[in-house]
């Protein structure tokens, strides 16, 4: 443990023991997952991020060794730990000058947003010397001021390779590809069963995989629309999870992006047809319905039921509303003239 503190002081870290693990150190081989708390702290005590708190909820952090994770330094640091060990890390500049770029990451995560948004064109060195807004305070004041920081990392659990099934963001690209049709087949189970929230999570996460191969090519590109083929019968079985949960206005805006694409898909527009008649959009929905049977007079039934169903919800809605104004008016009270 003394040679490796040594090591450390020699990179410019210094480790603090704050709780003992247990057992003998793990062996970190590449493709070694970690899984760890962690608290970032300025050297004056402020804290820029803990992971127990991140987005209101305790959602430990998660490393592949050896898969070049942007911020190095973490790395470095968790292998000198056992499992169950607390420990601090003051590590210098040279070590922390992209943890802004990767706080932004973690926090668009925490958000449920784009891990990658405000990063697409510009890569981490470049960006650091940059006047780009992170879209956080403590972030810009960090990025144009670097410093040492303090990690407190509790290493949680250590799970050698193949004991664990790869994220998706630790997957090459090949591997994404190919997982792509298991999971969407998961996907259909799931729904068929009922378990409608565990579909949409299934279809979102087979969109993701697509996506972040298809931001690697020249929109319109052979390889990118292939993607982009892949991605339609997810997104449309997404939309269709999210209709049954009542994301309308989701589901609307899902189906319009696909449509701008390919503005004779059918299942696009009956979808959104339906999601515009369940918000009172009544003349949108009465336009992608009456698309629908141009382009496949066999869905005319259903599309019917579907029209049927609107006008009665809107039957019902104007009867409900004039029977309120009616009962205003009447309970209202005649004014009574006073004298003084």
């Amino acid at each position: 443990m003394e040679e490796q503190a040594h090591k450390l002081l020699e990179e410019g870290i210094q480790k603090k023991l704050v709780s003992p693990g247990r057992g003998e150190l793990p062996t970190f081989i590449d493709g070694t997952k970690v899984i760890f708390h962690y608290r970032t702290s300025l050297c004056d005590g402020t804290v820029l991020d803990d992971s127990r708190q991140m987005g209101g909820r305790s959602k430990p952090m998660e490393l592949i060794l050896g898969k070049k994770f942007k911020l190095a330094v973490w790395e470095n640091v968790v292998i000198t730990m056992k499992q169950g060990e607390i420990a601090q890390f003051t590590c210098t500049t040279k070590h922390t000058a992209l943890y802004p770029l990767v706080s932004q990451s973690l926090r668009n995560i925490s958000a449920g947003k784009d891990p990658l948004e405000g990063q697409r064109h510009c890569c981490g060195i470049a960006q650091i010397h940059s006047h780009h807004s992170l879209g956080h305070q403590d972030l810009d004041q960090l990025q144009a001021h670097p410093q040492p920081l303090i990690f407190a990392i509790e290493l949680l659990e250590v799970l050698s390779p193949g004991s664990f099934q790869l994220d998706v963001w630790a997957m090459t690209d090949k591997e994404k590809l190919d997982l792509v049709p298991q999971i969407h087949e998961e996907g259909n189970t799931l729904f068929k069963q009922g378990q409608i929230k565990q579909a949409t999570e299934k279809y979102y996460n087979g969109i993701a995989c697509l996506k972040n191969l298809q931001m690697k090519e020249q929109p319109g590109d052979e390889t990118w629309i292939k993607l982009d083929h892949m991605i339609t019968p997810l997104l449309l079985n997404y939309c269709q999870c999210q209709l049954l949960q009542g994301q309308y206005y989701e589901v609307i805006e899902h189906c319009s992006s696909l449509l701008f694409k390919y503005d004779d898909n059918v299942k696009a527009l009956y979808k959104r047809g339906k999601a515009h008649a369940a918000v009172w959009n009544e003349t949108e929905a009465r336009a992608d319905f009456a698309k629908v049977v141009d382009l496949d007079p066999t869905l005319g039934p259903s599309v019917a039921k579907e029209l049927r169903a609107m006008e009665d919800r809107i039957r019902a809605k104007d009867k409900e509303e004039k029977g309120r104004y009616k009962g205003l008016f009447n309970n209202s009270q005649p004014a009574t003239a006073t004298t003084g």
